[in-house]
């Protein structure tokens, strides 16, 4: 029994054994698994690790590699920057934020090579130090101290300003110095002596062209002086002479002097005036113009030149525009004569039109103008039209030689226009014509011409018999605006045919004849019986023999003077009541002066009136002559003093009303004597002033204000025109003295 227990605790002693090691066993197991596990993590975060340290590596490797490489970059990149500062000829300099020298090229420091010290880590201060106690740069004037203080003020100034300095061997330096952000200076050290040099060659030259433009303008002035003084005596006796009863053949000769000498004058004018532009000299005076006056003044001058030849002279101004501008007329005159002249010369037959158009230009209330000049000349081949407004141009070829000029009238009126503001251009054919335009913006002083023929209360239908000038159109178009029924017939043979009744007004063209040869005149008287009647015709007269009392509208008719016409016309239409009839002023035509003379003027004189007395001072005898001829319709008194000196002791004696004074004189001249007689009147009380105009030869721009500065009253320019004479004598008639014209004294 005890064994069998023992055998049996035995055997169960030794299955708890057995258990407890495989129970051993299983957490032996259990933990070498786990440490299996955790070993091969560990392993497998190793061999991470090294291959995180690997790349690492190779980085670090790329980075000293691509170090290495900019480094070298960075120095081949220095070392080209320097090499090419090197090579220019101007120096370049760095310093620091202490303003010690960093770096600096051979340029920069050639002024300093036997210096030693002069080199990186020397002071700005060290070197302006060296340049003025080594006598390498010029002071000018200044001392040592002062032109270093001066420098070393100027750099420590933020922005720098640029500084020229002189080297003792006559270089100039420009020193152009620049603040960087991190507070170093880069300095420029600009060789400019070839550019001074250059400056002053300029400088000498200009001084050399403005002494030989003054002697030139000199030179123009007084020859303009010395050709006017005979071309006085040449033009002023020839416009004499034309007074005087001649036959044909010598009017043919005076007139053939005087335009010639005319000729020579515009020729003169036409020099002086682009010397003055070309000199920026000439000056615009404005004043209060009519500008269809003006136009129709200038076309009629030129009227004599179209009388030999098929050519018919329009104008179409704009019947809506208004005609009374502000600006310089002379000058608009000389632009329209050049252009108008122009076309008159070189068209051989059919017309040069004149028109006139006109808009707001919203400039200050300015009118926009455009005249453009229309002609059927010979027009200019294409690759010529730049070239004629050129100076002392003309377009030259074996049809235009036989045309004079001095090619300077398109070059002047294309400076005048740009004076004004305003743009000249031209459009042309050759063999069939041209057409010159400008434009210009004037202020109006009346408002737009619209509908006039509002005024019309009676005529409303007009009967027209047209030739085919060109001329007409442009009346028609007139007429039609002013709100008239028109109805035309071309020829004066069919008159007769015509039924006059309804009809308020016949304007007729004589030459429309037809192929009766019945003289116009008897058709008219024939057909027209009561109908009013107007002439439209070319000629220079106001009246038509045959028909002394019928109006004439002489073709290019003016909007004005038609106006007048019809409405002189459209009011006798009307039943006139006497009762209501006032004085009507009898109407002017143009350019007609009517003199009146004041209520309070006596009808006979008195015991104290006497004759006017002038004085002339003129040291020309030619010219003395021409004067006195030019005054001899005046009843006066004339003293002469042949110069500056007898001119004050005459004043002195004669007591005169009017000088007319020269100014080129021996011993005194005009305006020494003018002021001479000045200084007089004022010690005398001032109470006296007697008028004083300039007779002179001297045409240049400044003479007349120079001329009236010393106390003359008026200016007149050689050659002397009667008409610009005796108007400046009548301005002048005192109150006290007999009429100096026959028809004044006649008139009291």
């Amino acid at each position: 029994m005890v064994t069998t227990e023992l055998l049996a605790q035995e055997r169960r002693a030794r299955l708890a054994a057995q258990r407890l090691l495989e129970q051993k066993q299983e957490e032996l197991f259990s933990a070498n698994s786990k440490l299996a596990k955790h070993a091969h993590s560990l392993s497998d975060e190793i061999i991470e690790k090294r291959n995180e340290a690997d790349e690492l590596k190779g980085e670090n490797i790329q980075v000293r590699s691509d170090l290495k490489v900019a480094t070298v970059k960075a120095g081949i990149a220095e070392r080209r920057l320097w090499d090419s500062i090197e090579t220019i000829q101007d120096g370049f300099a760095v310093f620091d934020a202490n303003d010690c020298l960093v770096s600096a090229n051979a340029a920069y420091l050639e002024a300093f090579e036997d210096l030693e010290e002069v080199k990186s880590g020397v002071s700005y201060v060290r070197i302006i130090h060296f340049l003025v106690e080594e006598g390498i740069v010029d002071t000018e004037g200044l001392t040592r101290a002062e032109w270093s203080d001066a420098m070393l003020s100027r750099w420590h100034t933020n922005p720098i300003e640029p500084k020229t300095i002189k080297f003792w061997n006559g270089a100039y330096i420009k020193l152009v110095d620049r603040r960087a952000r991190d507070g170093d200076t880069v300095s420029l050290a600009l060789n400019i002596t070839d550019q001074i040099r250059h400056e002053a060659e300029l400088t000498k030259a200009r001084a050399k062209a403005e002494a030989a433009n003054r002697a030139k303008s000199a030179f123009l002035a007084n020859m303009s002086h010395e050709i006017r003084t005979p071309m006085n005596g040449v033009v002023g006796m020839a416009d004499l002479l034309t007074d005087t009863e001649l036959d044909e053949e010598q009017n043919l000769y005076v007139e053939t002097i005087k335009n010639s000498g005319e000729a020579l004058l515009v020729i003169i004018n036409d020099v002086l005036d682009y010397s003055k532009i070309e000199a920026d000299k000439l000056t615009l005076k404005e004043t209060v113009f009519d500008l269809e006056q003006c136009i129709h003044e200038v076309v009629m001058l030129l009227q004599p030149a179209v009388q030999d030849k098929p050519v018919n002279l329009l104008i179409d101004y704009d019947m809506f525009m208004p005609t009374e501008f502000v600006g310089d007329p002379g000058r608009i005159r000389q632009m329209l004569t050049n252009l108008i002249g122009n076309g008159v010369k070189f068209t051989s037959e059919g017309h040069v039109l004149v028109r006139v158009v006109g808009l707001n230009s919203g400039d200050g209330g300015k009118t926009r103008i455009h005249i453009t000049i229309e002609d059927t000349g010979i027009g200019i081949p294409e690759n010529m039209v730049d070239h004629i407004f050129g100076e002392f141009n003309q377009v030259e070829d074996e049809r235009n030689r036989k045309f004079e000029g001095t090619g300077l009238g398109l070059a002047i009126t294309k400076q005048l226009v740009s004076l004004m503001g305003g743009e000249i251009w031209v459009d042309s054919v050759e063999g069939e014509g041209s057409s010159f335009g400008f434009h210009i913006s004037l202020a109006a002083t009346e408002p737009d011409q619209a509908l006039l023929g509002q005024s019309l209360e009676t005529m409303r239908k007009v009967l027209v018999v047209k030739s085919q000038h060109q001329g007409l159109t442009i009346l028609l178009k007139q007429l039609a605006v002013l709100g008239l029924h028109i109805e035309c017939i071309d020829h004066l043979d069919d008159l007769s045919t015509v039924d006059l009744n309804g009809f308020d007004l016949a304007m007729v063209d004589p030459r429309a004849t037809g192929e009766s040869g019945v003289d116009p005149i008897s058709i008219l008287k024939n057909n027209v019986n009561d109908l009013p009647l107007v002439l439209l015709t070319d000629c220079h007269s106001d009246t038509v023999k045959g028909l002394p009392d019928t109006p004439v509208l002489k073709m290019p008719v003016g909007r004005r003077h038609l106006f007048q016409v019809l409405e002189k016309i459209d009011q006798a239409l009307e039943p006139i009541d006497d009762a209501s009839t006032e004085f009507q002023e009898p109407s002017r035509s143009e350019g007609e002066i009517i003199t009146t003379v004041g209520e309070s003027l006596e009808l006979e004189p008195t015991q104290d009136q006497r004759k006017m007395r002038i004085l002339a001072a003129e040291d020309n005898k030619t010219n003395q002559l021409v004067f006195r001829k030019m005054v001899k319709h005046l009843d006066i008194e004339l003293q002469f003093a042949n110069n500056g000196v007898e001119a004050v002791a005459a004043y002195l004696e004669f007591r005169p009303d009017m000088i007319f004074m020269d100014i080129s004189m021996p011993e005194m001249d005009g305006k020494e004597a003018t002021r001479t007689i000045r200084g007089i009147e004022a010690e005398e009380g001032g109470n006296s002033h007697v008028p004083i105009v300039a007779l002179t030869a001297h045409a240049m721009e400044g003479d007349d204000t120079e001329i009236l500065a010393s106390g003359l009253d008026y200016y007149l320019t050689k050659p002397l025109r009667k008409a610009a004479i005796t108007e400046k004598v009548l301005e002048a008639v005192p109150e006290f003295v007999l009429p100096v014209l026959e028809s004044e004294a006649i008139a009291s």
